[in-house]
């Protein structure tokens, strides 16, 4: 068994697989960037080596920097997490040629289903039916545009070597096929190092179902049973369960059967999920991701296996030691990602900040995997999931009952969160029958009447608000929860962060201040300006791309006019409310 794991990432990630660690006696090893010096990761690490730099590419992407921590700490096996490394087969080479163990599918494999071209490839030879599509990379837009005219409108633009709805775009019309492209490009390579995109068909009203397989070294590849993804925004998935809901069972033996071939056929050893789209009673092959999901979680809680500790005895060569006729599924278990984003009006907007409060649920049936705890910062930096809560229930119904009721114990302050919106998808009719699909949250869900987060300050109704401020007290560095006035030395309200504020349009864009001046709602950094000085512009239309949190956010003119002046340009960082563009 290995004796010291280094863990090769960040967040709730990386603190879960330090929990399995811990609990087999296996040493765990951090390591953190700039920014994350004070992480939670790190506090619950045996030791801890800081790469330096605040970006990804400057830490969590940097190769030398994490190999040379590998050769100072001693670790003897290294975990890449999700995201990052964690498909990248260069990393993982790099790693296995030092001698050290990679917690993964063997290289070659990460090599074939990584690539998402290859893995089409793959799976077409081992007979399961993939998604129509180009299996090669594109060069420009001209390639969306002729596979548009070919298979029909809307596709989707996708990252050829990374998944989670990173880097993925879908094209409506050959007018937007070159935009489309170029975010694509920038979105893959910033999320996962690697800009290659490919084209497929985008289904009318799909359902994403996927598929945990384990598979050792010793010849044994077994399904563990399916989870049904189909709740999402931006592609990107917001409320998991297993298992999935008005799903026929002959299906469900069909597809993991599937899964099997297809991991099978690319030689793949460890945890891996296949990943289809769901139609019409028929099912497609999407991709392999050759490592652990993010949703793993919900397959733990109904078959009482631990993916992590599998993930470590496999890697150190054990067996599986129970065969697919011996696996049980108890029960029904549902996740919700808590992101750091904002869901009022139906638009998702990442909001980084500190977290001033932090209450967790608990209860029976309820787990929560937090990469964060009060007092820590959410960054611009990085991906916002600020952790995942998960429960179970003898069956579905009691499952999503009990989800509310976690729910309504969770309190977060200092950044508004997605539960408001999982709250909204629970209870909506269509969830409730099992009848959603990948498209359902965006084209049938009214956001509208969520209210906008109060992410500053926090009121108390009583002539006074709340505000946490960072004090040194006798040398020890503390926070302090300050009662304020209501009012200012001359006796008139005081303006603050919790006034009432407009409720914003539901739609996709990153709006302005409703002026001229086109101002930022958060953090961020400018990888786009879309518009010169002396241009036209009309009102909604997108004047520069802002990446925060690894999502890109058009921010919009709310004003028809002529752009009077430019204040930032790519590469720029901004903060929430810096003017960045003027428009009279």
């Amino acid at each position: 068994m290995l004796k010291k794991v280094l863990i090769a990432n960040r967040g709730e990630i990386a603190v879960r697989v330090m929990r399995t660690c811990r609990e087999m006696g296996i040493a765990t090893v951090a390591v953190y960037s700039e920014l994350d010096r004070n992480a939670l990761h790190v506090r619950l690490a045996d030791e801890a080596y800081a790469l330096g730099g605040q970006s990804a590419a400057e830490s969590y992407l940097n190769t030398d920097a994490i190999l040379d921590v590998i050769h100072r700490s001693g670790a003897d096996g290294v975990h890449p997490g999700y995201g990052f490394f964690s498909e990248n087969t260069d990393f993982a080479r790099a790693v296995t040629s030092r001698g050290v163990t990679f917690i993964g599918p063997p290289p070659e494999a990460i090599e074939v289903m990584g690539d998402k071209i290859s893995s089409r490839l793959a799976a077409e030879k081992a007979g399961v039916e993939g998604v129509p599509g180009r299996n090669e990379t594109l060069s420009d837009a001209a390639q969306v545009v002729a596979f548009g005219h070919e298979f029909g409108w809307p596709v989707a633009i996708k990252a050829a070597f990374g998944g989670g709805g990173r880097g993925m775009k879908v094209v409506q019309g050959p007018d937007n096929a070159s935009e489309a492209l170029e975010s694509a490009m920038r979105e893959a390579l910033s999320y996962f190092g690697r800009s290659e995109c490919y084209v497929e068909r985008y289904l009318t009203w799909p359902r994403h179902i996927e598929m945990q397989i384990l598979a050792d070294g010793h010849g044994n590849t077994l399904w563990l049973g399916e989870r049904d993804c189909s709740a999402q925004r931006r592609h990107q998935k917001l409320i998991e369960e297993s298992p999935a809901p008005n799903f026929p069972d002959d299906v469900r033996q069909a597809m993991g059967a599937a899964a099997v071939k297809v991991s099978r056929a690319c030689g793949y050893v460890n945890a891996g999920t296949v990943e289809f789209l769901y139609q019409g009673g028929a099912f497609f092959f999407l991709e392999m991701n050759t490592r652990l999901q993010v949703e793993h979680p919900v397959t733990e809680m109904v078959t009482g296996l631990d993916l992590v500790e599998w993930q470590l005895r496999i890697a150190a060569g054990e067996a599986l030691d129970f065969t697919q006729d011996e696996i049980r599924r108890t029960g029904h278990s549902i996740e919700v990602r808590i992101n750091a984003e904002d869901p009022s009006g139906g638009r998702f907007t990442p909001t980084p900040g500190t977290l001033a409060r932090f209450d967790q649920p608990s209860g029976p049936g309820v787990r929560l995997d937090a990469g964060y705890q009060a007092g820590d910062t959410v960054s611009q930096y990085y991906d916002n999931l600020i952790g995942k809560l998960i429960v179970w229930g003898s069956d579905r119904e009691k499952a999503r009952r009990r989800m509310l009721r976690a729910i309504e114990e969770t309190r977060i302050e200092g950044v508004a969160t997605t539960l408001p919106a999982d709250v909204v998808i629970l209870s909506d009719e269509e969830f409730v029958n099992g009848t959603h699909s990948t498209k359902w949250v965006e084209t049938n869900l009214d956001f509208d009447d969520l209210p906008m987060a109060e992410t500053a300050a926090v009121s108390v109704g009583d002539g006074s608000y709340r505000k946490d401020v960072t004090a040194e007290v006798n040398g020890r560095r503390v926070t302090v929860a300050l009662w304020m006035s209501d009012t200012g030395d001359d006796g008139l309200p005081r303006a603050h962060s919790t006034a009432a504020k407009p409720r914003r349009q539901h739609h996709a864009g990153v709006v302005g201040s409703g002026s001229g001046s086109v101002t930022v709602p958060m953090q961020g950094t400018v990888v786009k300006v879309n518009v010169e000085v002396g241009q036209e512009v009309e009102a909604g239309e997108t004047v520069l791309i802002l990446e925060a949190m690894k999502m890109e956010n058009s921010v919009n003119a709310e004003k028809a006019g002529v752009v009077k002046s430019i204040n930032v340009a790519a590469g720029d960082s901004v903060s929430a409310g810096d003017v960045v563009v003027v428009v009279e």
